[in-house]
């Protein structure tokens, strides 16, 4: 995969998080590809980026275009200001 072809939206989750799916179906409503990484059986992972962006083990964690946005209530609110339309997939 090329850099050009890396997703812009990395989705950070957990097998049972209701909050998770409400956002993949939020970025597949609007187009969004994105890259989702399971920390379920990583809890190494999960603490450090917890550690790493002040937000206190919960997920999702959200990053778009390498930036950290934040759980499902702040994407949509990002959402809500049109903030994802410049994300959706070009065919």
């Amino acid at each position: 995969m090329s850099i050009s072809e890396e997703p812009q939206v990395i989705v950070y989750t957990s097998a049972l998080c209701t909050y998770c799916h409400a956002a993949k179906r939020l970025l597949q409503k609007h187009g969004v590809a994105f890259k989702e990484v399971d920390l379920t059986d990583d809890p190494t992972l999960r603490e450090r980026l917890s550690v790493e962006n002040g937000h206190y083990r919960t997920v999702p964690m959200i990053f778009v275009e390498g930036r950290f946005i934040g759980g499902y209530t702040d994407l949509s609110a990002v959402e809500r200001q049109g903030g994802l339309a410049h994300l959706r997939a070009r065919h």
